[in-house]
């Protein structure tokens, strides 16, 4: 099936992905432009894997002022691409941490971000509580790693659960956005302001 030029070009701006992978996506699926858009994400899934170790020089700078105007994020959030970085669904997904970061108040982006005296600091107050509660020091042992896997949920961006789908995780939700693009998305630096906080 011959495919117009057109057709590619839509589906490249619906997706960001590469020219010639659209152009492969519409052969296999006959010119539908939804059902491409699946193949290319399903497609796409399995290589972001793979896209972690990509540099991210190009990006843009996303704000978000909360309604009542107390609360205000500035993030930096990096692509490989300026073509990604101009992608209505590239700012769309810098909204959508802003809105987390906003509401979940994170301190770090990955747990590896975590400073070392923090996490020394948080093990020694969880290993206080459990020796008040009777705990075995062979169990002490085995119950922190969860207990500071639960800390980072709460303090790390990437491990928190999405605010608007609990089923997901955002290092989840950029996983599929990189999958999408085709390309490494990584978080820069972020800054929440807060009236009063």
């Amino acid at each position: 099936m011959e495919i117009s030029t057109d057709l590619i070009k839509e589906l490249r701006e619906r997706t960001g992905a590469g020219m010639l992978d659209c152009k492969k996506a519409l052969q296999e699926n006959g010119g539908n432009i939804e059902k491409s858009m699946d193949f290319l994400r399903e497609k796409g899934l399995a290589k972001a894997a793979k896209r972690g170790d990509k540099e991210t020089k190009e990006g843009r700078i996303v704000s978000y002022i909360h309604s009542n105007g107390k609360i205000g994020v500035l993030l930096e959030l990096n692509c490989e691409t300026d073509f990604v970085a101009k992608n209505e669904s590239f700012e769309e997904l810098g909204r959508e941490l802003c809105l987390q970061i906003a509401a979940s108040a994170p301190l770090y982006i990955t747990k590896e971000s975590v400073p070392a005296d923090i996490i020394e600091k948080e093990s020694s107050i969880l290993r206080s509580q459990l020796i008040e509660q009777g705990k075995k020091p062979e169990q002490i042992d085995k119950i922190i790693p969860g207990k500071l896997n639960s800390y980072y949920t709460e303090v790390c961006l990437l491990e928190q659960i999405h605010i608007k789908d609990n089923k997901k995780i955002i290092r989840e939700m950029i996983s599929e956005f990189i999958a999408k693009f085709g390309e490494n998305i990584t978080i820069g630096k972020f800054t929440r302001y807060q009236i009063g906080g």
